[in-house]
């Protein structure tokens, strides 16, 4: 669509919008014109006496919607104002501090400039928009006020006419009423039909005669004022239909027509002018290519593109050429001499940080027994020192780490054998019991001088041969820390199985974490404030987890919660780490398989058929799931029993297991979140309907 000269900025019409409207108005001036299937009903409407009345309601909705869309037009025509001012403000601030030394220069500035340059333009446009949009706004307020005049002069004339019409006909009406009575007495006492006795006047009695001459002249008088104001009302009425009702019809209808037209001809030129903004604007952001060769304005993407970063960094550095020092001599060691032995031979280069000791190095390679030596540099070279330890000393590391599997070790063929092939006799048993005494306790929970975190541990054995040396002790130290055992892979990981392999293994449908963080919460955190909500320390969580997940098969099975010190007295961090355990199961507990089943049933709004909804989806579950999610029900209906004391209601323990039990990444999509809380919390709300309580 091509667009002429829109209206200017004081509203008048410079030239008619060519293109598709003009087209359809040309088309539709050609169809002839329909007759109107309402002529007859308006005629009757228009010429009855609810007519003016009918006409100046109408009149009053169109002056209404005039002011309504030049409130509009104003508030459009701040905001356009406001956006403009704000844009040529920024503008002129950006450019301002992007000339400033410590911003880019080269094709990088002239491009921004240019940018800064066109958003201009289009800030000038707003400004005209906004500058038309109020001059129409004053424009419809001049016309409602116009209009509202005219209404009013035509109410009162329009109207007047019609009431003294009607006053008229109401007193001719009260005449006729009098003069019938006035006939009807007469006609009485002409025949005779009066009632016994003498009629009294004013001046004495009065006869018969007297009465009926009286009441035939008042007869008289009545039906010649009767007569008279019937005349009077023919006159008036036929005034009103010929001449005074008609004007005020059609002086109320030119009101309409004008203040409609002239309402529907001001949203056209905004229509125009909107066009015209949008037009110019994204002329200015992509002007058209014209075929004459000469200087064209670039649009903004070929601005934009026209930035070149090589060479803007080029030219900067190139720019410092004449800032570079001279070239200094060579940086050379010079030993004082001084500190040179006279008798000694000089002293091998030193060694860097990252190869390892020559002891260590010999101990990368296997015995002598089982091959030939390698040199020491062929041995770190295949196996670098920042990998880790050798898988033997990476065994005895975690088997010292443990407890028990050192005596394991010790007793291994491969313990004989290397012993042998270096030397000396086998390790007896015995010899190992002295190194693990006191790591280990035969019967209950494991001591925390067995855990992997223990920082503080025993020398490694030493080997007979010269060959096996031991490794040095800034590096022992490094081993034995905390954070290398830590990263050691779980020797029988719980956390981040799934509940079906855990069953397998442990032959328990309930983990024994949960167990024991539930046995824990029990016994000294149900009176605890904000237990669940509350975060535990992030080390004492860690190393609670080391205890399940590093122990020996029959370690995890001994961690016994019942004493607070194996948890460090922190019962916060044992429910962190429950929280722990179920965010990091691979499927959520009550698993994604049932998810959109879980969510589907907690958008009932009967809380009956929500509750038997969730029991029949949550006696689906597999076994392991069914078993665990009982047991933390069951628990958590426990806390909530004593939300006297710990402030965790039912809503609250919702808020926090939602997530945690149905999963954060099973749906996209985040209003799903409510509906999980309303899983939680309406199981824990009928926790003994669901479950049973044995």
């Amino acid at each position: 669509m091509s667009l002429g000269a829109a209206p200017n900025a004081n509203g008048d019409d410079v030239s008619p919008i060519t293109g598709d409207s003009t087209t359809a108005a040309a088309a539709a001036a050609a169809q002839p014109a329909q007759p109107d299937p309402n002529a007859k009903a308006v005629h009757d409407v228009v010429n009855s006496e609810i007519g003016v009345a009918t006409l100046l309601n109408r009149l009053k909705q169109s002056i209404a919607s005039a002011k309504e869309f030049a409130i509009f037009l104003k508030k459009r025509s701040t905001l356009e104002e406001e956006h403009s001012n704000g844009l040529k403000k920024l503008c002129r601030l950006t450019t301002e501090s992007i000339r400033r030394p410590e911003h880019r220069h080269g094709t990088f500035l002239h491009s921004y400039e240019e940018v800064t340059n066109i958003h201009e333009r289009m800030a000038d446009n707003g400004a005209q928009f906004a500058s038309s949009l109020h001059q129409m706004h004053e424009d419809l307020l001049e016309l409602a006020s116009n209009m509202e005049r005219g209404r009013k002069h035509w109410k009162a004339t329009g109207l007047a006419a019609e009431q003294r019409v009607a006053d008229i006909e109401a007193a001719m009406r009260k005449s006729k009423a009098k003069y019938d009575g006035l006939a009807e007495d007469y006609d009485r006492a002409r025949t005779g039909d009066r009632q016994s006795g003498k009629i009294f006047g004013l001046k004495g009695p009065k006869s018969a005669a007297q009465h009926e001459e009286d009441l035939l002249k008042k007869v008289q008088a009545a039906d010649a004022d009767y007569a008279s104001k019937v005349q009077t009302a023919q006159a008036q009425r036929a005034e009103l239909w010929s001449k005074l009702r008609p004007e005020a019809v059609k002086a109320l209808q030119d009101l309409i027509k004008e203040c409609d037209s002239a309402l529907t001809l001001q949203m056209q030129k905004f229509a125009s002018f909107n066009e015209k903004l949008l037009l110019s604007n994204g002329l200015n952001i992509s002007p058209l290519k014209v075929s004459e060769q000469g200087s064209q304005p670039r649009s903004l993407r070929e601005v934009v593109y026209a930035i070149d970063n090589e060479k803007d960094l080029s030219n900067y550095v190139s720019s410092f050429a004449n800032k570079v020092p001279p070239r200094t001599s060579e940086i050379k060691y010079e030993r004082n001499a001084v500190l040179i032995p006279t008798n000694q031979p000089s002293a091998p280069p030193p060694q860097r940080q990252s190869d390892p000791p020559a002891s260590y190095s010999s101990r990368q390679g296997p015995p002598q027994a089982f091959g030939a030596a390698q040199p020491p540099h062929q041995t770190h070279n295949s196996q670098p020192f920042n990998q880790g330890p050798p898988p033997a000393l990476q065994q005895h590391e975690r088997s010292f780490s443990q407890g028990p599997p050192m005596q394991q070790y010790n007793n291994s063929p491969l313990s004989g054998s290397i012993n042998s092939s270096m030397g000396g006799p086998p390790r007896a048993p015995s010899q190992g019991a002295p190194y693990n005494s006191s790591s280990i306790v035969s019967n209950g929970p494991p001591q925390l001088s067995t855990l992997p975190f223990q920082a503080q541990q025993a020398p490694p054995p030493s080997f007979s041969q010269p060959q096996q040396q031991a490794v040095p002790s800034a590096y022992t130290q490094s081993l034995s820390s905390g954070p290398a055992t830590a990263n050691l892979p779980p020797l029988k990981p719980v956390f981040g199985l799934s509940l079906d392999q855990l069953f397998e293994r442990d032959g328990s449908a309930v983990p024994m974490v949960v167990y024991q963080c539930i046995q824990a919460v029990d016994l000294f955190g149900l009176e605890v404030e904000g237990i669940y909500r509350l975060s535990g320390t992030q080390s004492h969580v860690n190393k609670i987890k080391a205890m399940f997940d590093n122990g020996k098969p029959t370690d995890a099975s001994r961690v016994d919660f019942r004493d607070p010190a194996n948890f460090f007295h922190d019962v916060n961090s044992v429910a962190g780490l429950l929280k722990q355990f179920f965010r990091d199961l691979p499927d959520p507990l009550l698993t994604s398989q049932h998810y959109a089943g879980f969510i589907e049933a907690a958008k009932n709004d009967d809380d009956i058929v929500r509750r038997d909804s969730l029991h029949a989806i949550i006696n689906s579950l597999p076994d392991p799931n069914y078993a665990t999610l009982r047991a933390l029900m069951l628990h958590l209906h426990r806390v909530t029993d004593a939300s006297n004391a710990n402030r965790m209601n039912a809503s609250n323990l919702a808020i926090v297991f939602g997530p945690t039990l149905m999963g954060t990444s099973t749906s996209p999509n985040i209003q799903d979140s409510g509906w999980q809380v309303r899983v939680i919390d309406t199981i824990l709300q009928n926790t003994y309907q669901i479950f049973d309580d044995d």
